[in-house]
């Protein structure tokens, strides 16, 4: 914690009275606090974080680095990166986006890059620069954080709520979860009378033991990837990396967060159908394969290639489709050089299981998003109950867009919070 924050692990009395409780201190209820500390100084504001530390996931985030947005500064495509909540966060992009992001933190002092390919970091690629930022802004405003203080049940009282805690109890007018993917939280949300979507694990690798990709491990590609049964919509393109257990990368990524809920249901046992070459179609590929044959007839297959692929790569592959490494192009048959198009093309991999990947637990499901009003991220079941971040059923693929729902989340509660306080 950054100095000259004040941090409560006690109450002082039994019950405590505040304007706003907020349960969760991570990146949603600190953005939502800083914004309400903001615009409306008079309400006091309670953070109540179940653990030792606030803001833990932000400090291990993107390595360390805190991967804090992405440069995609369009609203819609913006959203197309949330497999949960595409539709939903079309409208609040319009009203908070990734540059409001990168506005909020340069113009506090905290100056952002992007990288390659689009994620952003403070350029002093520590995540503590993030949390100092955010502690900042919440000290000395009528913030008082609570660390240690895990909630055990939630009440609706006549003029507000109150939070039964491990330390003491609370009382607010206005509640704000923003706990991530809480258990015990969807459990209170739940006895509220909210639905919520049961959570299974999004954004992870796959488990594949093939000899075509053995021992492969650093090598990479850029492919298409899908699910070969029956999920041919679900196709994703990008770069792919053969890992020591199977293969990881943007693609299989993509594929593992959109298809999450139909991966669950077979137990992580599927099929993977990977396009080497990309875009490149088995026809296309096959009439290249027989100008090459032709041309370069004299050549070893193993040696020479008319594909921007891995060599390695290559040489398993024409060992998949029979391919001796004796062999030139101009002994190799027609059957076989159907078969090596379909396994630059069409090649089908076993998944037998999944990773979580790095640091990153992300789960698609939590409060239903049918009960959500998104001007405010307000309840419509309870009036003045608010959710913001992971609790709700969104997610995202990697590359900062689950930090951008909790920032634009927190932005937006605080601003329904604090019209209704009358500010």
């Amino acid at each position: 914690m950054s100095r000259g924050k004040k941090v409560s692990s006690e109450l002082s009395q039994k019950q405590k009275d505040a304007d706003v409780v907020i349960v969760g201190g991570g990146a949603a209820g600190f953005f939502a606090a800083a914004h309400i500390a903001e615009a409306a100084p008079g309400l006091r504001i309670a953070i109540l974080e179940r653990g030792g530390e606030v803001l833990s996931k932000v400090k291990v985030s993107g390595g360390g680095r805190c991967n804090v947005t992405h440069a995609e500064f369009v609203p819609r495509e913006l959203a197309g990166n949330y497999p949960r909540g595409q539709k939903e966060l079309l409208g609040p992009f319009h009203s908070f986006c990734s540059g409001d992001t990168v506005e909020f933190f340069e113009s506090r002092g905290v100056r952002l890059k992007i990288e390659e390919d689009g994620r952003m970091f403070p350029i002093t690629d520590s995540s503590q620069t993030i949390i100092d930022c955010l502690v900042r802004e919440t000290s000395g405003r009528g913030v008082e954080v609570y660390t240690g203080h895990a909630v055990k049940q939630v009440n609706k009282g006549k003029d507000g709520w109150e939070l039964v805690t491990s330390k003491g109890n609370f009382n607010c007018c206005k509640l704000l979860i923003a706990t991530g993917g809480s258990p015990k939280m969807w459990d209170i949300a739940g006895q509220l009378g909210h639905t919520i979507v049961p959570p299974v694990p999004s954004l992870f690798t796959f488990h594949i033991k093939d000899p075509r990709i053995s021992g492969l491990m650093g090598i990479s590609a850029m492919v298409t990837v899908r699910l070969s049964d029956g999920g041919g919509k679900m196709m994703f393109e990008g770069p792919l990396l053969i890992t020591h257990w199977g293969m990881s990368g943007p693609a299989v990524l993509k594929l593992s967060a959109w298809a999450a809920r139909e991966l669950h249901r077979c137990n992580y046992r599927f099929k993977v159908e990977v396009n080497w070459l990309r875009t490149v179609s088995f026809s296309d590929a096959l009439e290249i394969l027989r100008g090459y044959n032709r041309k370069s007839g004299k050549k070893y297959v193993h040696a020479s290639r008319p594909f921007d692929i891995p060599k390695r790569l290559w040489t398993r592959l024409a060992e998949a489709s029979g391919i001796r490494e004796s062999q030139r192009w101009a002994e190799i048959s027609k059957n076989g050089l159907e078969q090596l198009a379909e396994q630059l093309t069409k090649g089908i991999f076993k998944v037998n299981g999944k990773s979580t990947f790095k640091e990153e637990f992300v789960t698609a499901g939590g409060v239903d998003l049918k009960e959500i009003d998104f001007k405010t991220f307000e309840s419509k079941i309870h009036k003045n109950l608010f959710f913001a971040g992971e609790v709700l059923n969104i997610d995202a693929v990697t590359g900062g867009f689950n930090f951008q729902n909790a920032w634009t989340g927190g932005f937006l509660a605080a601003r329904g919070i604090v019209e209704k306080s009358g500010s």
